[in-house]
């Protein structure tokens, strides 16, 4: 008997210990080399664990069990070898001699149903679709490994057609459930208790006419997407403009280590992004050297891992400055926590037509309020507004962006 002992990865350096989220597979199957049979969540990212041999797997910690990194959750008996197709071959050979025994067929379904725990399971995309479109994993056949749902099979039933707006019915049933907190979601309460906690966070607003950014968008968001393969959005204005204003305000690009203020010369920026586990933080590095087209291009790989569930620590690691989007939620204003270290976030709303004044008259405008979270240990007044109007004046006159925070006219006269 060959048993081989399958070890609790690690996530990243200094994480010690994980969750175990859910197996895809339960204690008895048969797994084969490489196969994913289970998915372990730590305070930064979900990863897959998968076999390292083929044979019969035993299961040693219970989904939502935490355990060390290095620990075994799992054997694997390599002596067992394809439990579930034996049962197959055996009809085969007794089909001859025995010529005509019609219960043969009856007593072959028995054996058959070795059904996977994968079955009905879905994967971090499918689950994220399906979250999405109020779809249940009864109303989907899985294709993967074992039964297992995958977002092409959620995208496969949602294209044959049935109601994914319904709601469960109300019961009236005074019923509560109790859920484990994900070790993510305890890592993002400790540290947004440790924000409100160890720094002087104060929030200062202003707002935005979107009007110029969404001009130029309309008007070559056709070509840049045949050009660069990626949509043009606002995000990436956004970064851009958030770029400029650090290296006018430096101060806002840095963080307090023990007596010492760290100030950066790179914009590191992190994205923050709604996953079914949790917010997540993804970095674009050295944003402010990057073109529209590449920023668009990090955010959008960056922010796919990360509902895929297969964000790196390496990707969430760093960031000098957070930039945070409650508009697409529906949100008009909000004060952002900080991510520490870092010692300002921004926060983006949605856009609403607003009357305004311009040149004297009362005109209709869509207006985003943006709101800016910062340390007043290291920040002051000063710099926190002005760097707010720095990214207002960015948004509000795009070509800035092109001339290092300058108009066209200012750089052309020397300005």
């Amino acid at each position: 008997m060959s048993v081989i002992e399958i070890k609790v990865p690690s996530p990243g350096e200094s994480i010690s210990e994980v969750q175990i989220a859910n197996w895809v597979v339960k204690s008895g199957d048969f797994v084969q080399n490489g196969q994913v049979i289970a998915e372990i969540d730590s305070d930064k990212a979900t990863l897959e664990m998968t076999a390292e041999a083929s044979g019969e797997i035993t299961i040693l910690a219970a989904a939502g069990d935490t355990v060390a990194v290095g620990a075994t959750a799992a054997t694997i008996d390599t002596s067992k070898q394809g439990n579930a197709p034996a049962p197959a071959a055996a009809p085969k050979a007794e089909a001859a001699p025995v010529a005509a025994p019609t219960p043969a067929p009856a007593a072959a379904p028995s054996p058959g149903p070795a059904a996977s725990y994968a079955a009905g399971h879905a994967a971090p995309a499918a689950a994220k679709m399906m979250a999405e479109n109020n779809v249940t994993a009864a109303q989907v056949s899985g294709t993967g490994p074992g039964g297992r749902i995958l977002k092409s099979d959620v995208a496969a039933a949602m294209a044959a057609g049935f109601d994914t707006s319904a709601v469960p019915a109300r019961t009236g049933e005074r019923t509560e459930r109790r859920e484990k907190m994900t070790m993510l979601r305890k890592k993002v309460a400790e540290r947004l208790v440790s924000v409100k906690n160890n720094t002087a966070m104060l929030t200062t607003f202003n707002e935005v006419n979107m009007k110029p950014a969404m001009d130029l968008r309309a008007k070559y968001k056709e070509l840049f997407k045949e050009k660069h393969g990626v949509g043009l959005g606002f995000m990436s204005l956004f970064t851009k403009a958030v770029c400029e204003a650090l290296h006018q305000f430096p101060a806002v690009n840095a963080r307090i280590d023990g007596t010492d203020i760290v100030y950066n010369d790179f914009c590191d920026v992190g994205i923050a992004v709604s996953t079914p586990k949790g917010l997540m933080v993804p970095i674009v590095r050295n944003a402010e050297m990057l073109s529209l087209a590449d920023i668009e291009k990090g955010i959008g790989g960056l922010a796919k891992k990360a509902r895929e569930g297969k964000i790196t620590v390496d990707d969430m690691t760093g960031g000098t400055f957070t930039i945070t989007n409650g508009g697409v939620f529906g949100s008009m204003l909000s004060t952002p926590i900080i991510n520490p270290p870092q010692s300002a976030i921004l926060g983006m709303h949605n856009i609403v037509e607003r009357p305004i004044a311009e040149n004297g008259q009362v005109v209709i405008r869509p207006i985003m309020y943006i709101a800016l979270s910062y340390d007043h240990r290291i920040i002051d007044g000063r710099e926190s507004v002005g760097f707010l109007v720095k990214v207002k004046e960015m948004l509000e006159n795009p070509e800035r962006m092109l001339f290092g925070g300058k108009t066209a006219e200012e750089v052309l006269l020397g300005l």
